[in-house]
């Protein structure tokens, strides 16, 4: 609530005189005022007046503000809401012209709380909401907790509880931290209304005790009396009437000693309806008739009228200023248009001149069209022609590769025995091994030249039966394994298994992997191959006993040039493109390829190949 105490204040800063009197302490009179009780309402008109009469001699622009303030609280306590209002709209528009948010938020929160009073709850949130926009942007927890709560009551008006307890809530939660510097007594005093709307009785007696003990140690008799009528008013809903009796007779001997007609009307409507609920008609009647005569003294249709009128007239001040606006836009605008047709002008000769040029850039570009078209020509045939040598290439390397292999197997087969071979024979067998190895090099230069280009191998489509070919590939490889004493065993499907793919792709997988298999084995261990089907694709597995490859470089494992921990168990040559290039021929014919591994007990590749 904004009337609160300190009555020894009137006693201990007046006594300066005028000479004495600066804009600090007009400021300090002001805030001061803003916590009198209603049995100092009087001064609060002459304060209002001592601070406009020195801040005109002291030339302080904001002493309108805070001196119409004052006294549209003064007016409001004496339930005059037209006069009231109308100070208030006087200290917003003054407020404004001073550009201070704080002030222009007080004007605001005023005028809301005066029409909640009136009972017209949806101008109040016309003005709430607009000192919500500036409280949320302070980011000051007493401005966030004041405006929740003030909006909370305007929605519990409105009947839209669920909204009222969301900002209640909120309030609370911000609140709590800081309870010790703001008071959120009025929060739970909403907290309590809200759940009495509800028929939740007891819940809200929870908050109205709570501040009813607090407000009891303090000396604020407004607010007291506040929480002793909510007690008489949850009681009477309980039908404990001996309670509701108790709390409401002394919330009226309390209304009498404020002076006040507002708080007097409120607790003579709690007695008639107590009255009311114990079925004692004439006292209910009578206090109604009370209520009746104090409440429309207050809020009568000629209050309703002049608010309105007075609200009327401030809107119109509004549309001035707005007008005022509009008519500097309309000569901004005005101005703009001018601007506008003189660049149009001048867009309009760069325009022409730009159509000059781009007849003169078309006429070249047209002959720059000429001169690509036939440079394109030559590039596709350049094209064609280099891929008619990789193609060559690709064959030559890959249908050397075998024989040369074969060669170097059966030259160890005849270098073993040197005691059959003469000093010839021998010299001769070491001349065609060297060779032989000699072509064996220049056939894995060129394969390192052509796996860059697998990309662009036109595929070759037919119909094999896989499991005579994978024994092919296999029966390449068994000199290569018998170097090590490797055992290679092949599990093959019984029926005949077709593959509709690219035959030459598919045998560089098996052969790169078979390879590396055998690479990495230890001498006297086995390397697999098996064949299987799976519903539409096939599976070319190839497992082996090797030293297997570390977890984490799995990930690395098909990317170029990876050099990954393992190394090939008799001092083979590895160039890191082997997985690399068998990863690529995989996704070139729309398969796919995994590994599984673990080191010391070998690895197990899998290759899924759509039939």
């Amino acid at each position: 609530m904004k009337y609160w105490l300190l009555a020894l204040f009137l006693f201990c800063v007046f006594p300066y005189t005028y000479a004495q009197v600066d804009t600090t302490r007009l400021k300090a009179v002001y805030d001061r005022c803003l916590d009198f009780s209603e049995d100092k309402e009087d001064s609060l008109l002459y304060y209002a007046s001592f601070i406009k009469q020195e801040s005109d001699r002291l030339r302080f622009e904001k002493g309108d503000v805070l001196s119409l303030r004052l006294k549209g609280i003064y007016e409001e306590m004496n339930s005059n809401y037209p006069a009231a209002i109308q100070f208030y709209l006087q200290s917003l528009d003054a407020s404004r012209k001073l550009t201070d948010v704080a002030y222009e938020k007080a004007a605001l929160s005023d005028l809301a709380i005066a029409y909640a009073n009136l009972k017209e709850p949806h101008k109040a949130k016309y003005f709430y909401l607009q000192a919500a926009r500036i409280s949320k942007g302070s980011g000051e927890v007493y401005d966030l907790v004041n405006t929740y709560n003030n909006l909370a009551v305007i929605y519990t008006q409105l009947k839209q509880f669920d909204s009222a307890r969301l900002l209640l809530n909120e309030a609370v939660r911000f609140g709590k931290p800081f309870e010790k510097e703001i008071d959120l007594s009025s929060t739970y005093n909403n907290m309590g209304n809200l759940y009495c709307l509800e028929k939740n009785y007891d819940q809200a007696l929870v908050y109205f005790r709570r501040n009813l003990q607090q407000h009891q140690a303090g000396d604020n008799p407004g607010d007291l009396w506040v929480d002793v009528l909510n007690l008489a008013d949850v009681y009477s809903e309980k039908k404990q009437f001996d309670s509701a009796g108790k709390y409401g007779e002394l919330a009226l001997k309390m209304a009498l000693e404020l002076d006040s007609k507002g708080k007097e009307a409120d607790t003579y409507g709690i007695l008639s309806k107590l009255a009311e609920y114990k079925g004692d008609y004439r006292t209910a009647y009578s206090y109604l008739k009370k209520w009746y005569t104090l409440d429309t003294a207050i809020l009568n249709d000629d209050t309703y009228s002049t608010v309105a009128e007075l609200q009327e007239r401030f809107h119109a001040k509004e549309r001035e200023v707005a007008n005022q606006l509009l008519k500097g836009q309309i000569e901004k605008e005005s101005l703009r248009s001018r601007i506008a047709t003189i660049l149009a002008i001048a867009l309009a000769i760069i325009g022409i001149l730009i159509a000059i040029a781009f007849i003169i850039k078309r006429n070249a570009n047209r002959r720059l069209k000429n001169i690509n078209d036939l440079i394109v020509q030559q590039n596709e045939k350049l094209e064609e022609l280099n891929y008619e040598k990789n193609s060559l290439i690709s064959i030559v390397s890959h249908d050397l590769s075998t024989p040369f292999t074969t060669i170097q197997v059966w030259g160890h087969v005849l270098q073993a025995e040197p005691g059959k071979l003469t000093g010839d024979q021998q010299r001769a067998i070491n001349k065609i091994m060297q060779a032989s190895n000699n072509g064996e090099d220049m056939i894995r230069r060129i394969l390192d030249v052509e796996r860059k280009d697998i990309a662009d191998h036109r595929m070759l489509l037919e119909n094999f039966d896989l499991t005579i070919f994978a024994e092919e590939v296999i029966e390449n490889f068994k000199p290569m394994a018998a170097r090590k004493s490797i055992q290679l065993h092949a599990d093959m499907p019984e029926k005949k298994l077709y593959l509709l793919s690219d035959k030459q792709l598919v045998s560089r997988i098996c052969e790169n992997l078979l390879s590396n298999a055998i690479k990495y084995t230890p001498k006297g261990k086995n390397v697999w191959i098996s064949i299987s089907e799976e519903q539409d694709a096939v599976s070319i597995k190839v497992r082996d006993e090797g030293v297997g490859i570390e977890k984490d470089e799995l990930p690395y494992l098909f990317s170029k040039y990876s050099k990954i921990s393992s190394q090939p168990t008799n001092g083979e040559a590895s160039n890191g493109l082997g997985l690399s290039i068998v990863k690529r021929i995989v996704q070139e014919i729309n398969g796919k390829i995994f590994c599984e591994s673990e080191p010391g007990k070998g690895s197990l590749f899998t290759v899924v190949l759509k039939k």
